[in-house]
């Protein structure tokens, strides 16, 4: 596999609501002498000019497919434990491409599916394990991230010249993009700063407890990626923390995706087949 030197990295904290854009924000950096500098962090709604899930998704998919000497870090799954009988990642999107129902529908027929192999209605992929990801990917409170994100933004992307999906699709020396699954609860647990307890999506002043919180989390952060201080209130201030979350994606999935070997991981048999968290 060809090693590509990235200039820019960008990092997504998604959501796949209908009004999507209100919760998800992009944060875009450029490499500066083996650190990130954090250029802009935005919400998608702000970016794209719409909140709601399609036109929103859309933009992202094109705004992602033209980066050049990039990596893109995208909090939601990019596949699903092969246990549930979609062997392979082209199988796996030609499933979710073809649904007719809604999301929480899809997730039902693969509780289905992974009662057809065990007792288990929840089947967490080997990544998932490894990085210690809050939710397996169909979890109820995680299927709309999985759906829309592998239906709406990696199905379009996946048939971009020059952007490769990692692991699913090589690197290669054409490649211009890599996109990776990205997921800040696993990178903060990674980085040994508090994973819980930030999070106010309900808005009004921050409880003490979770300002301080953030507060931590963000100085812990400030020894990978540089931010002003303006940046530093914008995330602070935020209520949902995905403004924190899309810039901590884009750390650890550059620092993650630096640490590894992407031959390696193109000849294991689970990661190419049901995706490989980068936190």
């Amino acid at each position: 596999m060809h090693k590509i030197e990235f200039k820019r990295v960008v990092g997504v904290d998604f959501s796949g609501a209908k009004r999507a854009g209100e919760n998800a924000w992009v944060a875009q950096c450029l490499v500066v002498e083996d650190k990130l500098n954090l250029v802009l962090v935005n919400s998608l709604e702000s970016l794209c000019g719409s909140a709601l899930r399609e036109p929103a998704l859309a933009w992202l998919a094109e705004f992602a497919g033209r980066q050049e000497d990039a990596l893109v870090g995208m909090d939601f799954p990019f596949g699903l434990p092969i246990e549930l009988g979609w062997a392979t990642w082209p199988d796996q999107m030609r499933a979710v491409g073809e649904w007719q129902s809604a999301a929480n529908d899809f997730g039902r027929e693969c509780v289905r599916r992974a009662r057809l192999v065990g007792e288990k209605m929840h089947i967490r992929r080997l990544t998932d394990r490894l990085t210690k990801t809050p939710f397996d990917c169909y979890h109820y409170r995680i299927i709309y991230q999985t759906f829309h994100g592998m239906r709406d933004v990696l199905g379009p992307l996946s048939k971009v010249a020059g952007v490769s999906i990692f692991p699913f699709q090589p690197v290669t020396e054409s490649t211009r993009a890599v996109v990776v699954e990205a997921c800040p609860g696993s990178t903060l647990k990674r980085w040994k700063l508090p994973h819980q307890n930030y999070k106010q999506p309900g808005g009004g002043a921050l409880l003490p407890r979770r300002l301080a919180t953030r507060n931590e989390i963000l100085d812990g952060l400030s020894k990978r990626l540089n931010f002003s201080e303006s940046q530093r209130r914008t995330m602070v201030r935020n209520p949902g923390g995905d403004a924190m979350d899309a810039a901590i994606a884009a750390a650890g999935a550059w620092e993650a995706f630096c640490s590894i070997d992407p031959a390696e991981i193109g000849r294991d048999t689970r990661f190419p087949n049901e995706g490989m968290v980068l936190a």
